[in-house]
Formats: structure tokens, sequence, C-alpha cells
């Protein structure tokens, strides 16, 4: 049974979070771009940490779902410090991140930030720097000449017909937590799920990450089949397989 929404406060800011209590580590699952704690990946772990008696807790960024905030003023900055609240004010202990899409970006900030309290990072469709790789860099010259002026722009989105507006100051706040292409120094296990049939996010960026983790035990598995959400049931499987490698 899903428990009952508690929440946290943070620079007056309102954190909506459920907490499954158990044995640790806390497994943390870090939502996506526009996501929110009750997405499938979320609930299906928290069912099974229900079910083994493990510790787990899912929670929303301001901005997204029941958590205080404009969308519009938030940014990944924003969004990390919302995760360090958790781990700090609910967790407290070790944890084990589980970061999809953006959350396997803010998960590995989480990591960078607090390597003596992350035991283990695992990813799926992980889109670390996607503020600048998948917007900023995708735009044309002049849509990026309009941006700073305007202050932002409507994205046209699958998974919503009213689009993202897309801020100046997400892609410009974003520069500051860019992650690929120097060493990120966490050296606990990481696990990287990723769908070759993602078009959302490309495979090619999970492997980037997991050539900037400083760790060895590093692996990414790449699902032939697999789209962004990895969502099916036997996407679902496989994460938690892989998460109850490496919570054990």
């Amino acid at each position: 049974m899903d428990g009952p929404i508690h929440s946290l406060s943070r620079d007056g800011a309102t954190i909506a979070y459920r907490h499954t209590p158990g044995s640790g580590p806390t497994i943390v699952f870090l939502g996506g771009f526009r996501s929110d704690m009750t997405g499938t990946k979320a609930v299906a772990l928290e069912r099974w940490a229900q079910a083994h008696g493990r510790s787990y807790i899912r929670f929303d960024y301001q901005g997204h779902g029941a958590s205080s905030g404009v969308w519009e003023d938030c940014t990944i900055g924003l969004w990390l410090g919302d995760a360090l609240a958790v781990l700090d004010q609910v967790a407290k202990g070790p944890v084990v991140l589980v970061g999809s899409s953006m959350g396997g970006w803010v998960a590995s900030l989480v990591a960078k930030a607090r390597p003596e309290q992350v035991k283990s990072l695992v990813t799926v469709a992980a889109a670390p720097d996607f503020t600048e790789r998948l917007i900023w860099q995708r735009l044309s010259a002049e849509a990026q000449g309009r941006l700073p002026l305007e202050g932002s722009f409507l994205r046209p989105s699958a998974y919503d017909p009213a689009g993202y507006r897309i801020t100046w100051k997400l892609v410009q706040e974003g520069r500051d937590h860019l992650v690929l292409g120097k060493p990120l120094p966490f050296t606990g296990p990481a696990r990287l799920l990723h769908g070759l049939r993602d078009t959302d996010v490309p495979w090619g960026l999970s492997l980037e990450l997991a050539e900037t983790l400083s760790g060895e035990d590093v692996r990414l598995t790449l699902v032939k089949d697999g789209d962004h959400r990895l969502s099916r049931d036997q996407d679902i499987a496989l994460l938690l397989e892989t998460v109850r490698a490496v919570a054990s």
C-alpha cells in the first residue's frame, strides 16, 4: 500500500516525499524532467522495497508533483539541493541512488557531493548535461540568440500536448553542473541501463557517463528493444534485479 505523503522544508519550499521504513542502505529514487514520484518505476521500486523490508524514498523536486514551486523558477542546482535535503533530513544514513533520465544527472551530482554517503548508483536512460547537449546545442543559431532575450521558449513534447516551457535560466544555470568530459570522483558501484531505441536521450550519454565515473566497478547495460521510459514488465524486472544486486 502507498504510505502517506510527508513533506520537508527547504529555504521556504516544501518537498513532498514518501518513505518506506526498513533495513538499509536506503534506496532513493530521483525522477526525470517533468516527472513525479507516481511514475511506474518509482512505484515498482516501492512495492519491491515493501515486500523485502527495505528502506526506500521517492520524492518530488520543486515544481513537480506534490511539491511547491513554480516550474519556470527551477534549475538543476535547485533540484540537486532538493535531493541533498532528502538525504540529510530523511535518509540520513547510507543510500543507493536510482536516477531516471534527468534524475541520472542529479544522482551523479549527489554522488559527487556525498561520496561517503552514496553506496552505489543506478541510472535509467541517464540524461547528464541534457540542458546543454539536448536543448541548447539543438537550437538554431537564431533560436540561441533569442532565448537570452525572450527568457524562454515552448518545446514540443511527446509526453505533454501542451509542451514544456524551457527557460534561459534553466540552460544557463545548468552549465554550473555539467559532468561529462571530466572525471567524476565517485568510486562506488555504478549500473547504467539504457534502451537502444531511446528517441529522447541518446544512449551515448550513458556511455559518456560511464567513462566519466572514477570507479572501476561500472557497468552499462543496453536494452536493444528498449525505449526511453524502460517501463515494460521486463524492463522493471531488470531494474529491480540491478538495484537488488548493488543494495545488498
